[in-house]
C-alpha cells in the first residue's frame, strides 16, 4: 500500500526525491502519511482537492478486505 501511494506521489510532484510516506498502524485503522515538498503541495492537493480525493478512493480501494481501515493523511 506504501508502495502504491508513494508511485502516484512521484508521478505528480517536481521533486519526486522528496516523496516520503509512512504508515502507522491502530487496532482498527492504518493510516498513511504523506509528506511532499512545500512547493508540491498544491499538485498533490488539486483543485478544491480533486487529486486528493482521487489519491484517497484509489487508496481505499486497493486495500485488503478485511477488519482495518486504511487512511491516506496529506500532512504538511
Amino acid at each position: 500500500m506504501k508502495e502504491l501511494v508513494t508511485y502516484l506521489a512521484q508521478a505528480l510532484v517536481d521533486h519526486p526525491d522528496e516523496v516520503r510516506v509512512s504508515q502507522v498502524e491502530g487496532e482498527k485503522s492504518i493510516i498513511l502519511e504523506l509528506r511532499v515538498a512545500p512547493s508540491d503541495m498544491g499538485k498533490v492537493i488539486g483543485r478544491q482537492g480533486r487529486v486528493a480525493k482521487a489519491l484517497r478512493a484509489v487508496v481505499k480501494a486497493a486495500a485488503p478486505r478485511g477488519d482495518k481501515v486504511v487512511h491516506l493523511e496529506i500532512v504538511g
